[in-house]
């Protein structure tokens, strides 16, 4: 469990500090962060025609409301720390890629959603909005990341079951 928690620790100070420095941003958050913008935007566009991205800007062209999609709203920290458990914790590479996989999708699925939802409240009651941004959202996150690295614990387990012999005369 030591040796979890101290490698656990480096890969999020490493990452972390990665994801900071000027070429991570450019290279990485930036273009993520446009990306998931403009997925955001795309979903919302086939239900309303007044929604417009650029960047890190999604807004709505009828009432002028704008939202950015700012550092820590765009899942890259929940994804690093989900990562860095899943790398940190002792499993066969094939099963913590699968996991990252999986668990990076599932995470950046609810961060649409939360953008979403946040566009949507914006527009609708800022004190809501700010309020469901600064706490709601925030812990349900994390939340995610915690259920997503417990499931793949779990699933992980059974597939340690799977692969072991059984033992003679069992069927």
């Amino acid at each position: 469990m030591r040796k979890f928690f101290f490698v656990f620790s480096l890969l999020v100070v490493l990452l972390f500090a990665a994801e900071l420095l000027p070429w991570g941003q450019t290279w990485f958050v930036l273009p993520w962060t446009a990306a998931i913008t403009d997925l955001s935007a795309w979903l919302m566009q086939t239900v309303d025609d007044q929604v417009q991205a650029q960047g890190k800007l999604i807004w709505d062209q009828a009432s002028g409301f704008a939202v950015s999609v700012e550092a820590g709203c765009n899942g890259v920290e929940a994804a690093i720390i989900l990562v860095a458990a899943m790398v940190a914790f002792p499993a066969p590479w094939r099963h913590k890629l699968t996991g990252i996989l999986v668990g990076v999708a599932t995470v950046q699925a609810l961060n649409v959603l939360r953008i979403i939802s946040l566009f949507y409240l914006g527009q609708w009651n800022k004190a809501v909005f700010e309020w469901a941004h600064l706490y709601v959202w925030q812990a349900l996150i994390m939340l995610d990341v915690l259920l997503v690295f417990l499931f793949w614990l779990r699933w992980l387990s059974r597939q340690e079951q799977a692969a072991k012999p059984m033992p003679e005369g069992t069927t």
